[in-house]
């Protein structure tokens, strides 16, 4: 909950006005965030969703990653409300939720973090994969597919670990168990290292190997036309785009597992300001819900066109159309 309060006599009033233009300001930034992003994710995520299921023939080995990246911005789009009309994003808040509620929303958050942060990874690997071997069929979509439902898996069994950290720190000191693991630094500190710096260090690497092959010229590069050349501009802008928003988030953890533990950030001077930068952190990664699926209709070619043939079946509806009877009278002869 967002409460200024003085903490002893040496609080200024200088620091009191500041949580309170603080509190302010975020509570702008959720409202706006509410108001403007969170209907475009929405709208965004349901669309990539269903134009590139109505079109599996058609879709591709980056389609399938970015409908898993769809799937798990919608569910950030459940979390993101109910956390931002709660008291601790907003004075205006709508409601205050318990315990349950909140280890429930964590457990959402953290598993979607993860499907996000892995399937950018997995897309950079598999697409170094295409230009380096483009004829073994490796990452097809078949595969693709399979390996997009064992993301989800291991996001579940990797936040299962940290949850019970969470939950042991927000159920009775009386079980002697869960007494010896109420330790939130510890579940913040898998968190980082398994969702953020393996990630990164899979990217690096992923990034290192697509740029040494496209500076070697091999018989085997000409296949790689099979790919769509924008797909090398939408991987460097998702990836970019992807750590940019989920970067300080994951750095919050990171101060909170140094600092949390002393005890350093619960001094009133910088408390406020921590919950601050927590809080617009946590925006910054709601906003990779919107981001993602407005930057893949933008720069996938194919997009419009899929599109457009999902807009013709829905309107042609039972009827037959004339593009559908041509083109079933150009496969008959």
């Amino acid at each position: 909950m967002w409460i200024c309060m003085r903490y002893n006599e040496t609080d200024t009033v200088v620091d009191f006005q500041l949580c309170h233009d603080l509190g302010l300001i975020l509570s702008v930034l959720s409202l706006i965030y509410l108001l403007v992003c969170f209907p475009l994710g929405v709208c965004y995520n349901v669309l990539l969703v269903v134009v590139n299921l109505s079109n599996k023939v058609s879709m591709t080995m980056p389609d399938v990653y970015f409908v898993n990246m769809a799937i798990a911005g919608l569910v950030l789009n459940l979390v993101a409300p109910v956390e931002l009309l709660g008291s601790t994003f907003t004075r205006w808040h709508a409601w205050e939720y318990n315990d349950e509620v909140h280890i429930t929303l964590l457990i959402l958050f953290n598993v979607s973090s993860l499907v996000i942060m892995y399937s950018t990874t997995l897309l950079s690997l598999d697409y170094y994969i295409e230009r380096a071997l483009p004829r073994t069929y490796m990452s097809s979509v078949y595969n693709t597919k399979h390996v997009c439902g064992f993301i989800w898996g291991g996001a579940v069994l990797t936040s299962f670990s940290s949850l019970l950290f969470y939950v042991c720190n927000h159920i009775s000191t009386k079980m002697v168990e869960c007494s010896k693991m109420q330790n939130k630094e510890a579940a913040d500190a898998i968190m980082m290292f398994i969702g953020y710096a393996v990630p990164a260090v899979a990217v690096l690497y992923a990034f290192v190997l697509i740029l040494r092959i496209r500076k070697e010229s091999t018989p085997l590069d000409q296949d790689s036309a099979r790919l769509d050349p924008s797909i090398h501009q939408l991987l460097l802008a998702s990836v970019c785009v992807q750590f940019v928003l989920w970067t300080p988030y994951y750095m919050t953890l990171l101060v909170h597992t140094i600092a949390g533990a002393p005890g350093y950030i619960n001094n009133g001077h910088y408390l406020p300001t921590y919950n601050f930068v927590r809080c617009v952190s946590k925006l910054l990664a709601f906003s990779s819900s919107f981001a993602m699926p407005l930057m893949y209709r933008q720069m996938n070619k194919n997009f419009s066109g899929k599109l457009q043939r999902l807009l013709r079946r829905l309107h042609c509806r039972d009827r037959s159309c004339p593009h559908e009877r041509s083109a079933v009278q150009q496969v008959v002869t």
